[in-house]
């Protein structure tokens, strides 16, 4: 279990320093287009896994039982995995990068972690039959004002419709449903069925539909034109390779491994370390007292929930 609680973690501090990158990327090219580029390269690595697997399969080095387990995916099955497609990659992606863009990476780091968890926890009731102790509804109403200090810095005119970043707020308001969708829905399917190759198919799905939103949006020439831009691409790597396929990984390895909530949990932790990248790598965001009071109660919060 303790393994678990590391991989969730180092998953965390991956996971908030790609907010980071994604902000210096979208600099380059849009947010449509990073999204699309983050994506070509984790379907083409997952083909080269597969490769690899298969090479080893035929020399003899790889367990036929393991290689078999979880080939067949019900229709069900592959209902769950587009829905998992639109609300954990084009669409939340979509949401997400253009929220960055807008306010920046601490922000949408900030919503989708403080309303994600909840949304999840709620769902979990609904579809898996969880429950919540006094503790942990205690953890996650602590955990809640900590987020609402860490987001506003105290003032509330931040969420105003008024504000000049609005639809930026509005965006990011988004992710944490289509988040906490995506993963009731893998949940569901990696009980039954293999972690990775729903990764795979996801990712392959999720690349399809960023596709033809790219087509539609005229934007091919402008993912075509950064292609080889070197910030773009090691941002594509980066986000690709580490955030989705191991970090996405660990997520849904977590999910099935521990309750929902208890999970979803570790999520509170990511803005804070996001507005400390931010700031370190001096990304026009300025930290206030109350940001880091904020952080600290939601740091706090996490070990009450955690707490047995």
């Amino acid at each position: 279990m303790l393994l678990v609680y590391l991989e969730l973690i180092f998953m965390i501090i991956m996971w908030s320093f790609s907010f980071v990158v994604v902000d210096i990327a979208v600099e380059f090219i849009s947010p449509l287009s990073f999204a699309l580029y983050r994506f070509v390269i984790a379907s083409f690595t997952f083909l080269i896994i597969d490769l690899y697997l298969k090479i080893r399969k035929n020399k003899g080095t790889i367990d036929n039982n393991e290689s078999k387990k979880s080939l067949k995916f019900l229709k069900n099955d592959w209902i769950l995995m587009i829905l998992a497609s639109i609300t954990g990659i084009s669409f939340f992606f979509l949401a997400q990068y253009t929220a960055i863009q807008i306010i920046g990476p601490s922000l949408p780091a900030l919503f989708v972690c403080l309303l994600a968890p909840v949304i999840i926890t709620i769902l979990a009731l609904v579809f898996f039959n969880e429950k919540l102790t006094v503790l942990k509804i205690i953890g996650f109403l602590i955990a809640t004002v900590g987020g609402f200090l860490l987001i506003t810095g105290g003032d509330l005119a931040n969420l105003s419709p008024e504000s000049p970043s609005f639809i930026g707020y509005l965006f990011a308001l988004i992710t944490p449903l289509l988040w906490a969708i995506y993963s009731i829905a893998t949940k569901k399917i990696i009980q039954k069925k293999s972690n990775i190759k729903t990764l795979k198919y996801i990712a392959y799905l999720g690349t399809i539909e960023l596709f033809v939103f790219v087509l539609l949006n005229n934007e091919l020439s402008n993912f075509m034109i950064n292609l080889f831009n070197g910030i773009v691409l090691l941002s594509a790597l980066y986000t690709g390779i580490g955030c989705y396929i191991l970090g996405y990984y660990i997520w849904q390895n977590s999910q099935l491994k521990l309750k929902s909530s208890k999970a979803a949990s570790f999520l509170y932790i990511e803005p804070f370390i996001t507005l400390l990248f931010s700031f370190l790598l001096k990304r026009g965001e300025t930290i206030l007292l109350w940001n880091i009071i904020g952080g600290i109660i939601v740091l706090i919060a996490v070990l009450i929930i955690n707490y047995k």
